[in-house]
């Protein structure tokens, strides 16, 4: 994967990254970028289920889902998300806070998800604090 490096992320492991600022064009195809390793247990495989705090926007556009902004993080198994999360996940370790940028075929394909506001075509960036496995 290469690194992601037309997305500014504000805020340290732990901080609402609201505020990204997306400074070139999209990329193509999955892109990951470690942005802090955390010292926690490794994510082992997609059967993991993991508790996370994310940040969900458009590329360039607006924030459709983000539980920093509910205030409350989500445990969900690797499994039951799109296919981006899981590739973007496995190897990475507790603690750790990545950027993600998924393609429509990582994501949500060509159904997009109209009520979030999602397209076919939108590419989606995450930023994803790690915080437990079970």
């Amino acid at each position: 994967m290469t690194k992601l490096n037309d997305v500014v992320v504000e805020g340290d492991f732990g901080q609402d990254p609201i505020n990204l600022q997306f400074l070139g064009d999209a990329p193509t195809g999955l892109q990951i970028q470690v942005l802090h390793t955390g010292s926690g247990d490794k994510i082992p495989d997609l059967k993991t289920r993991v508790e996370v705090n994310y940040h969900g926007q458009i590329w360039g556009g607006k924030v459709f889902d983000s539980s920093f902004i509910r205030g409350k993080s989500i445990t969900f198994g690797l499994n039951q998300v799109i296919k981006g999360w899981g590739e973007a996940l496995v190897g990475q370790t507790v603690g750790s806070r990545i950027l993600v940028s998924i393609p429509p075929e990582y994501g949500y394909g060509s159904r997009g998800v109209p009520q979030a506001g999602i397209g076919d075509e939108d590419i989606l960036v995450f930023v994803v604090d790690i915080l437990g496995i079970e």
